[in-house]
């Protein structure tokens, strides 16, 4: 491996980054054993802070061993269209109007399985949201789709006293159902569309090639996830269920967010209909409620801190995929995903020259496989930890229950990918 002294501190400060994410619980009791310094123990805790933070160590580092032109010609080759993307599409789709859409839509729906089953609707909601919502993510993406996943499980799950095996049991399912679930099309999962164009990889392809799979893991997990905890849910308040918003709003907020989906590449459009987007629910204040800026702009820095940690990895990912076997670049992939963003996986294999198809379709199947096990593994996952975070013992995601949790719907990923 031939590597320069920039690339090798940019691989030690990003295995600190990937540790600090497993450590994030640690600062937050350093906070309150350490009322002076507080402050800073609570910033190191935040889990969509961590990339950004070391990040600009990177930048620092780069600074230190070449010089500031070296490090703003690496800002500048770096490609922040993806967190921009996650920042717009979070704001669009965690508006009330289109939680309100979405959650008649499920209950719609869950009243007829209802009376078709003759069993309680918490269940049923509970079912749809981990099993419907992700393959909706085929459409309208995986941020928007975890964005709306996680509002909805807020209200259904989270929000009631829950036990900690049904929040971290609910999280993995959810992390790992979106992760496959936008692989349907070629242009809803990030690691998937990273490689779409190279490929020349089409929707039919992928569908072909995944859907059905993806499909049946779906379903099974959240079925699964239903019958381990279905005694636990609540039924959801029949009071959230009669609010009323003009459809003429709702048309409009769907609107907004087909035109942020469509021109999804285009960070020049989609913020600037984000930014009308904001004028339009600032004039017509009625129907709406607090748009989750803090937390969009969290996940945004996230996201552009791992962007550029993480375009520095090439010099030990790529030889690594390119000695392995189909079969083992499945399972090196998975692995690997664990421990950096499954896009930027995807996108060193796709600048890998010869490969066959075989080794394409086994790097993205084990890269989304591994998009739940931890926070970084797939993009949307942060959005979801913004969301849901507040809601677990002490305000933190433990990282090793949520690999705990991830595990088993994993496995019934890999068996899809593998078997079927």
């Amino acid at each position: 491996m031939n590597f320069t002294p920039i690339e090798l501190g940019a691989s030690i400060i990003f295995a600190i980054a990937v540790l600090h994410t497993f450590c994030t619980s640690y600062f937050e009791s350093l906070a309150k054993h350490s009322p002076r310094h507080a402050g800073l123990w609570h910033l190191l805790g935040e889990v969509e802070i961590v990339f950004g933070f070391w990040a600009a160590a990177l930048i620092i580092y780069i600074c230190l061993v070449g010089d500031l032109h070296t490090a703003k010609s690496y800002l500048n080759s770096r490609n922040f269209t993806e967190p921009l993307f996650v920042f717009a599409i979070m704001i669009v789709a965690g508006s009330k109007p289109i939680l309100h859409f979405s959650t008649q839509l499920l209950h719609a729906v869950a009243k007829v399985l209802k009376r078709l089953l003759g069993i309680r609707g918490a269940p049923v909601l509970y079912f749809l949201t981990l099993g419907l919502t992700p393959l909706l993510g085929s459409l309208i993406t995986e941020p928007a789709a975890m964005t709306l996943a996680a509002f909805l499980l807020r209200d259904l799950v989270y929000r009631h006293q829950c036990s900690k095996s049904l929040l971290f049991g609910t999280l993995g399912v959810l992390f790992v159902n979106i992760s496959i679930g936008g692989t349907l099309t070629n242009f809803a999962a990030p690691p998937v569309l990273m490689v779409a164009s190279t490929w020349e990889w089409s929707t039919a392809f992928m569908f072909n090639h995944f859907g059905m799979e993806s499909c049946i893991a779906i379903l099974i997990n959240a079925l699964v996830a239903t019958l381990l905890f279905h005694r636990q849910l609540v039924e959801p308040s029949a009071s959230n269920q009669h609010e009323k918003i003009p459809l003429t709003v709702i048309a409009v907020h769907l609107l907004f967010l087909l035109g942020v989906v469509v021109f999804a590449h285009d960070p020049i459009i989609f913020v600037w209909l984000l930014l009308f987007f904001i004028g339009y629910t600032t004039a017509y204040p009625k129907y709406q409620s607090p748009l989750i800026l803090k937390e969009a702009l969290l996940v945004g820095f996230f996201l552009a801190g791992l962007v550029v940690l993480g375009g520095l990895q090439g010099w030990w990912l790529q030889p690594i995929l390119e000695m392995m076997s189909p079969t083992a670049v499945f399972y090196g992939s998975l692995a690997l995903t664990a421990i950096t963003d499954n896009a930027a996986l995807t996108y060193l294999g796709s600048l890998v020259t010869g490969t066959s198809l075989d080794f394409k379709l086994a790097l993205v199947g084990g890269a989304v496989a591994g998009g739940g096990l931890t926070v970084i593994a797939n993009a949307p996952n942060p959005a979801g930890i913004a969301i849901l975070r507040s809601y677990f013992p002490g305000g933190a995601v433990s990282a090793l229950y949520l690999l705990m949790a991830a595990i088993p719907p994993t496995l019934v990923a890999i068996a899809a990918y593998r078997l079927l």
